[in-house]
């Protein structure tokens, strides 16, 4: 039996300026300029449509000062795609910007790994190195979500449906997951921040938020065992990623770019 094909998009929904230095452990010798986008990610098919992340809000951005283009759910919208009819929200890690927008979906199961959770809730929360990329609300509203039965723990691998999996990486967080999606051009990899730009598993390199080097460096081993070929991990926070792969739709340029067909480089 054939795996289903699903349609994949990138949706941009806000950007930061940020200079090299600031988004390599231990610095970069090249002072240049190297923004920053923030996305959250979409597949469909005719069966069903999965949501990777679901972004900030602007009250968010105002408080830690990120350039907000859009509410994820208004991208979302552009696509056909309303946020009430979002069933499964795959939340790769619980910082702000991956978790921060849920509440407008309110009919979405969200999945985590059980690291994830467990780390947001412990004890290396007392450490503002680790703590930084969480706000404290989200990791409240996750515990309330908990109780009332809309989050499903994954230990690790898991398929959440044919043609969609998940894959614990750690290294950024210690439950970091990356989700792995059957296009029309193979197995494509969305590394959300296990790699958050192209150079980051390309020369090995870590972004300075991390919470474990060693597993961040062997994860994109991972990465590149889990995709097609290097050419199909798209990773979390690259502005090339708008750049090399075409828009979804007339006037869509710099909004949602299309993930199942090759970027072009």
């Amino acid at each position: 039996m054939s795996l289903p094909v699903y349609e994949l998009f990138a949706v941009r929904y806000a950007t930061r300026g940020a200079r090299r230095p600031a988004n390599f452990l231990g610095g970069d010798p090249h002072d240049a300029p190297m923004p920053m986008d923030y996305y959250v990610w979409v597949a469909r098919n005719s069966e069903r449509t999965i949501l990777i992340d679901c972004g900030f809000t602007a009250e968010t951005a105002d408080r830690r000062k990120r350039d907000y283009l859009r509410h994820p759910a208004e991208g979302l919208a552009l696509l056909g795609i309303a946020a009430d009819s979002i069933r499964d929200l795959v939340i790769t890690h619980m910082h702000y910007d991956h978790v921060g927008g849920h509440r407008s979906f309110p009919n979405a199961q969200l999945h985590v790994q059980d690291d994830e959770m467990r780390f947001a809730t412990g004890r290396h929360m007392c450490h503002s190195r680790f703590n930084h990329g969480y706000d404290v609300a989200d990791v409240e509203d996750m515990v309330r979500l908990l109780y009332s039965g809309r989050v499903t723990f994954h230990n690790g691998d898991a398929e959440l449906a044919p043609g969609i999996s998940l894959h614990r990486i750690g290294g950024h967080t210690d439950g970091m997951q990356c989700v792995r999606v059957h296009t029309q051009r193979g197995w494509v990899v969305v590394a959300s921040d296990t790699s958050h730009y192209y150079e980051h598993f390309e020369n090995a390199r870590c972004f300075p938020t991390v919470f474990d080097v060693g597993a961040t460096i062997e994860g994109y081993d991972r990465l590149r065992a889990l995709a097609e070929t290097p050419e199909h991990i798209v990773p979390g926070h690259d502005p090339l990623v708008m750049k090399w792969y075409p828009e979804a739709g007339k006037e869509l340029g710099n909004i949602v770019v299309r993930l199942d067909v090759a970027p072009v480089v």
